[in-house]
Order: C-alpha cells, then structure tokens, then sequence
C-alpha cells in the first residue's frame, strides 16, 4: 500500500470606490470604501470554486532569457477533483482540493492542494528561497478591502501567499489578480531539475459561469550571492470546468474519514504563523520522502482504519519536528 500510494501520489501530483473633495486649504485624502454588498461579492466568488470539475493542467515555458536556454517540453496533465469548503467563518475561507485518480466506483483519493482566503490581512508568508519563509506585515493600505490567498501544499504545508483585492466585471466574473510573489519549485520540476532555484509568480484566478480558471505567470530564477537570474518565462493556466463526477462521492468520504487527521497537521503548521515566529524553514526533499510522504501514509492509515487521528498524527509529528526550524 505504502509504494502504491507514493507511486500514485507523484505521478497525479476591488471593489473599491475613492472620493476626494478640494478645499481653499488642501485637498482631502482619498478615502477606500469596501461596502458590505462588495464584502459578500467577493466572498461569493471565492466559496464559487467549490464543486466538482473536470481540470486541465497546461504549464508551457514560452520565453527563453538566459543565453543558450532551451524551452522544456509543454507538460499538459487532465484530472479530476472535488473542492470542498473546510471552514467558512465570514472574513475566513478554506477550500480544500481532493484529486480522483483512477476510475470505477473506488478510485484513489490523493489529498491535493489547499488555499485559505483571509479578509484585510494584517501578515502575510513570504517565501525567501531555499526552504526559508518569513510572516511580514501588511500595510494597512494593502490589506484595505483586499483578501490574501495562502496556498498550502498536500502535505499542508506553505507553498505561496499574496494579497489583492477582487474585481467584478458588467458579465458576472470575478478576478483575483496579487502582485509577483515567490514560491518553491513545483514537484514537477523539484523532482527533475537544480538549474533553478524560485519561481516568481503572478497567482491570477478568474471565476466565470461555468467555473474557475487559475492562471500563473512564472518567471523561474536561479538565486546565486543573493543575486537573481532570470532563466525562462513559464505560463501556467490551469482550468476547472463545472462536472457531474461520477465517482466524486469518494473525495467527499475520503474527507470524512481523514479530515480530524488533517485539522491536527494543518494546526502544527498554523501555529508558525500565529505564534509570534517570524521566520522558518521547512526542509524537504525532492521526491517528498521526508515530509510529503510520511504525513500521506499516516493519513492513510486513518482513512483505512489502521489508525484513529490522535495516533497518525504522532507518528506525522515525528517528522514534522524533525524538519521544522524556527529561525526567529
């Protein structure tokens, strides 16, 4: 079970108005207003990603900047996921990804990707590269009326963050589009490439009537003295089309038997962000062996009966601690 799970594991892996009024003296500064009704239009738009979609996966590197670079092939991945609502607290959403791979009425339930949505954020994770993140601040001019996106990876910990505010345009769409912002290598390449070391990202997801599109513009960066190198330009769109599964039953039982499992991982990587810590590196290797798959088994331990939630987690823990460092 255990290399069955692995192997399965890594092949599937604003509304805003200003208002400024002129005196003999000086002018009045612009005032941001985000009303209750723009509040709930974004709150929509983010609880519209839930559901069931047939997804495509479409990363192609298009723009070649350092000398000699050859483009790698397009990498296009189909598959299927239920996203279901963890939490939903008014100025706090959670939405978590379960991937289907296989068919039939038992597939294989991968625990997938995680994005929390927060209302005027006071902090915010940076990743600084080379395992390295650090909370920092948001000004208060940033967080107005905005929301930050923190994705977290199927092993719940961090992958990116950022804040923007959500737009609304005449036909009903809304797009949520930050400013660049840094995250890890992807699996896809951390398990077959060391020529590049962060991505620096724009994280734009548009929401429409027949689902979600999640585009990414990556610029891939080699990091050498503290300096930046910019090697290829990498165009993600990721796209989440509105499905009837057949067998999306299975997420939402998956779920069922290893949420109070995840509530307890989730909250150990929480607790670096509420704490007061304010930089932390997370170590890991490429293929996952020393965090990714650990804290997977024991969830499937859970899911399987092999284990209740309590006991997986200890044993999750253990590696857990080992690659967690809180460095201030």
């Amino acid at each position: 079970m255990k290399l069955a799970y692995l192997a399965v594991a890594a092949l599937t892996l604003a509304g805003c108005a200003t208002t400024s009024t002129e005196t003999a003296t000086a002018p009045v500064a612009p005032v941001t207003v985000h009303s209750a009704e723009a509040y709930e239009r974004d709150r929509q738009a983010i609880l519209a990603m839930q559901g069931e979609y047939a997804v495509t996966f479409d990363f192609r590197e298009m723009v070649p900047i350092a000398e000699g670079y050859e483009l790698a092939e397009p990498k296009l991945t189909p598959a299927r996921e239920v996203v279901v609502v963890v939490e939903d607290t008014g100025d706090f959403i959670m939405l978590q990804h379960l991937l289907i791979a296989g068919e039939g009425d038992n597939p294989f339930i991968v625990k997938h990707w995680r994005q929390d949505w927060r209302y005027e954020p006071a902090t915010v994770l940076a990743f600084r590269g080379f395992d390295d993140w650090t909370v920092e601040d948001v000004a208060a001019a940033d967080r107005a009326g905005a929301w930050s996106q923190t994705v977290y990876q199927v092993d719940d910990s961090p992958r990116y963050a950022a804040v923007a505010p959500w737009t609304h345009d005449a036909d009903g769409n809304a797009t949520w589009e930050p400013p660049v912002s840094w995250r890890p290598l992807p699996r896809r390449d951390d398990t077959t490439r060391d020529d590049y070391d962060v991505i620096a990202a724009v994280n734009r997801h548009t929401v429409t009537s027949w689902g979600w599109i999640h585009e990414q513009d990556n610029s891939k960066l080699a990091l050498e003295d503290g300096v930046a190198h910019e090697l290829v330009r990498e165009v993600g769109v990721n796209t989440y089309r509105n499905t009837d599964l057949s067998n999306g039953q299975a997420a939402l039982d998956y779920w069922d038997a290893t949420h109070e499992y995840w509530a307890l991982v989730r909250a150990r990587f929480e607790a670096l962000e509420t704490d007061g810590t304010r930089r932390f590196h997370i170590e890991d290797d490429a293929e996952g062996t020393l965090l990714y798959g650990p804290v997977l088994e024991a969830g499937q331990r859970v899911l399987f009966g092999l284990s209740d939630a309590e006991t997986a987690f200890e044993d999750a823990a253990t590696y857990l601690d080992s690659q967690i460092t809180i460095i201030e």
